[in-house]
């Protein structure tokens, strides 16, 4: 039996870890504290680990294959700055759009047109780092949609933006912080 004090620590550094791990730290989180409680996330993730992940050339698919795949297209949307920037609250406990600002998750100033991996200093994953990807409109609306798809092994854990127009809303959120 585990006192009070110790299981108050394994569930407070569990959520700690929960919360870098959602954000997609600079670097890797380290495993959480073996507990009963984390049994059923440990059970969870062979499923995951299962999915065989898409090669980063996938992503930069023309659009036309999307559309001819019954999927929504960034150019056959409209984004809106201000539901974007709404939308962007949740990317904030990592990222911020201003200039020469890191946080867990690199400055998203500027990021439509940047190459991945580029802002010196910050530690991205080797996956990020040497995808050769450039952020354009497109690249983004594809990347939002499941990072880890797109980029397998970023450091990124965010699970996505599943809805088109909230994608295209955050792009045209970020096209005005430059």
């Amino acid at each position: 039996m585990i006192s009070s004090s110790t299981a108050l620590r394994l569930f407070a550094s569990t959520i700690l870890l929960t919360t870098v791990a959602a954000c997609g730290g600079g670097e890797k989180a380290p495993e959480a504290p073996a507990t009963e409680a984390a049994a059923p996330a440990e059970e969870a993730a062979p499923a995951a680990e299962a999915a065989p992940a898409a090669p980063a050339a996938d992503a930069a698919a023309p659009a036309a294959d999307a559309a001819a795949a019954g999927g929504v297209t960034f150019a056959s949307l409209t984004g809106d700055a201000a539901s974007g920037e709404k939308i962007f609250a949740q990317c904030k406990a990592c990222h911020v759009a201003e200039a020469g600002v890191n946080r867990v998750g690199p400055s998203l100033w500027a990021v439509v047109g940047r190459t991945a991996g580029s802002i010196a200093g910050f530690k991205y994953s080797p996956a990020n780092k040497n995808s050769g990807l450039v952020w354009s409109e497109e690249q983004l609306f594809t990347y939002l949609e499941a990072p880890q798809k797109t980029i397998p092994g970023t450091y990124m854990a965010f699970a996505g933006l599943k809805k088109p127009q909230d994608r295209a809303d955050v792009i045209a959120f970020l096209k005005t912080k430059a």
